[in-house]
């Protein structure tokens, strides 16, 4: 039995427990030089989308069953800014983020090749805008802690648990940041990554 669990084990890439009953997506922060200073493009969600309507967001979706997240983000970057495959570039994984409401999100990094070849789709992208990464660096970004509630349905077994419905539950908190960046405020999901990104290229800049 155990030179079998071994065997089974022998190939095995570790990732997130539980994450086939999650959703999961994929983003690129995507660089473009422009002048001689490195910007990153952010995108407006159209208006009339039914999730996150007018949120700034990095290229990015839905990961497909049959994908893994760097043929997504590829995928995305083609549907929502109208590039070929050859006008960009994805380089290398960044930190996953995992929310608290179960959703994986597998951001990259990449740059852009051909700047000019950008044709929005205006079907899921509002218009696009470039922050500058030493000007984005410079902003003291709101922090916000909110406290996450965990509301146990009315079936929950407390008697296997020593204490039943006394036993001390740990808490969590769920940080939520806001970039303002001249008229945008760039915030959830988008901003936690972005934060990661500059800490950890901002004694490089």
């Amino acid at each position: 039995m155990v030179d079998k669990i071994i065997e089974k084990y022998k190939n095995y890439t570790p990732y997130i427990n539980g994450w086939n009953n999650m959703k999961r997506a994929a983003v690129a922060v995507l660089l473009v030089d422009i002048e001689g200073d490195t910007k990153i493009v952010f995108q407006v969600r159209a208006f009339h989308m039914r999730s996150q309507p007018g949120d700034i967001s990095f290229p990015g979706g839905k990961i497909e069953d049959n994908e893994d997240p760097k043929e997504t983000v590829k995928r995305e970057v083609c549907e929502e800014l109208g590039l070929n495959k050859e006008d960009f570039e994805i380089v290398t994984d960044l930190d996953i983020l995992v929310t608290h409401y179960g959703l994986i999100v597998h951001p990259f990094l990449g740059y852009i090749k051909n700047y000019n070849n950008i044709s929005i789709n205006k079907d899921e992208v509002d218009h696009i805008f470039l922050a500058s990464i030493n000007e984005l660096i410079k902003v003291n970004p709101i922090n916000d802690l909110s406290k996450i509630n965990v509301e146990r349905n009315k079936n929950f077994p407390y008697h296997l648990i020593k204490d039943g419905e006394n036993y001390k539950f740990k808490e969590g908190l769920y940080k939520s940041l806001f970039y303002n960046y001249k008229n945008y405020t760039i915030w959830g999901m988008t901003a936690l990554i972005l934060e990661n990104f500059l800490n950890y290229i901002k004694e490089e800049v």
